[in-house]
């Protein structure tokens, strides 16, 4: 395949490119080089991108959603508006880069470098003081607080967030913590906590009781 004058396969070198606007949906660009190449608003929907250098790279508002960046550098790439929701970025070198305003919803950031990176605005829940929130369990959604001295972390790649403490304000069910932990029990009153709270932004399911900021979400959720 040949855009603006570049041949886009595998391993090619495309230092520098001018690839603007260009249609590179499904493209196949694994080990590429593609270092300081210009790929402003680009269409790499479900592109293949594993192991590609971008170090550099200007993708502003480029749609990257589905695209495998598996290992790929992306050092100090602008990534200002990108969508990349469904992006498996894992292990990805995104180390000083621009992810302001990107879209990262369902993108897979486990192992991901995000050292120094400008990260879009993510945290929808309160940073300090107690809230309430709720939760679904298999009698419904529950009302519970997340108290002031918990741990609590929103996701940079969803809308769910979790807490290392809760206590339920009004309702009682089982509520499912995936692989992470067994089911626990919730009953009004209760204060439920666990120890080994994960914090980590990149991941959306991990080590936590997890929890929603709207009725609505965890109505919906399944």
């Amino acid at each position: 395949m040949i855009i603006n004058g570049y041949e886009i396969k595998p391993y090619a070198n495309l230092e520098g490119a001018n690839l603007k606007d260009a249609d590179l949906r499904s493209a196949n660009l694994r080990n590429a080089n593609l270092v300081g190449a210009n790929l402003e608003d680009a269409d790499l929907k479900g592109a293949n991108l594993e192991d590609a250098d971008l170090k550099g790279a200007y993708l502003e508002g480029v749609n990257l959603k589905g695209a495998n960046l598996r290992d790929a550098n992306l050092r100090n790439a602008d990534l200002r508006g990108a969508d990349l929701r469904g992006a498996d970025l894992r292990d990805a070198n995104l180390m000083g880069a621009n992810l302001r305003y990107a879209y990262l919803g369902g993108a897979n950031l486990r192992d991901a470098d995000l050292w120094g990176a400008k990260l879009p605005h993510f945290q929808i829940c309160p940073e300090v003081g107690s809230f309430t929130a709720f939760k679904k369990t298999t009698k419904g959604v529950i009302t519970i607080e997340i108290p002031e001295d918990a741990k609590r972390t929103s996701s940079l790649v969803g809308r769910k967030c979790r807490a290392s403490k809760v206590k339920v304000l009004g309702g009682e069910g089982l509520g499912g913590q995936g692989t992470h932990y067994p089911s626990l029990t919730y009953n009004k009153g209760d204060v439920l906590e666990v120890k080994d709270f994960d914090d980590d932004i990149r991941v959306e399911c991990t080590k936590g009781i997890h929890f929603f900021m709207t009725r609505r979400e965890a109505e919906e959720w399944s």
